[in-house]
């Protein structure tokens, strides 16, 4: 399979990258800076962009099979909220004009429910630091679930990401976090990636969010 990955030199992309290059398809690692990307391998080929704008997009991605957006717009970035939303937004518009029918974005665990009608990121006890992030990609998840053209995939991480071991294992649920037999909802990054490859070879969840957790 031919990946556009987007975001290949953070936390999330950086993992992806070597998950997919490790299971042999041909990723194309797209990023600002590409003087991080350290991988060698013959399946990689790495481009220089910024997904601020849709045509800018659909440049990198014409002609792969499906794009996998781990886009961060900084989280020390004041305008965060605005430029993730407007990066999200043609990342989404640029995969569709590039004709490439497969898509998959991490978003945040802000937007998984706590309760019944209430999403994690709206209960007082969310870090204040990680707000403007996680309602970011919350408005971006109700943006993307009116979507019909493509086949779209969001994806929430567990509510504690961290880094740590490939085991290959994890569990699924759609709206809420899977928590752990000691009530942690946690998953390392590289399972994160291994369900995002995963997700990608054997598709379960199209047109719709997931979660995954331990």
């Amino acid at each position: 399979m031919k990946i556009a990955l987007i975001g290949a030199t953070g936390f999330v992309g950086t993992a992806v990258l070597n998950e997919a290059l490790n299971r042999g398809h041909e990723v194309t690692a797209i990023a600002r800076n590409t003087d991080k990307i350290t991988n060698t391998s013959e399946f990689l080929t790495v481009k220089a962009g910024d997904v601020q704008t849709k045509e800018e997009v659909k440049s990198l991605v014409a002609g792969h099979d499906a794009v996998v957006s781990s886009y961060n717009a900084g989280w020390t970035n004041p305008n965060l909220y605005e430029d993730f939303l407007k990066g999200s937004q043609a990342i989404l518009d640029g995969t569709k004009e590039a004709g490439v029918s497969r898509l998959i974005v991490v978003g945040g665990a802000g937007s998984l429910y706590a309760a019944p009608g209430v999403q994690l990121v709206d209960t007082p006890q969310f870090p204040a630091e990680w707000k403007a992030g996680a309602t970011s990609a919350r408005d971006f998840l109700n943006v993307i679930k009116k979507e019909s053209t493509i086949d779209w995939t969001f994806l929430s991480p567990a509510i504690e990401l961290v880094p740590g071991e490939r085991t290959g294992k994890y569990r699924t649920e759609l709206e809420s976090p899977v928590f752990d037999e000691k009530g942690k909802s946690r998953i390392s990054v590289e399972d994160l990636a291994v369900a995002i490859v995963d997700e990608l070879e054997k598709p379960q969840f199209v047109q719709k969010r997931f979660t995954i957790g331990y």
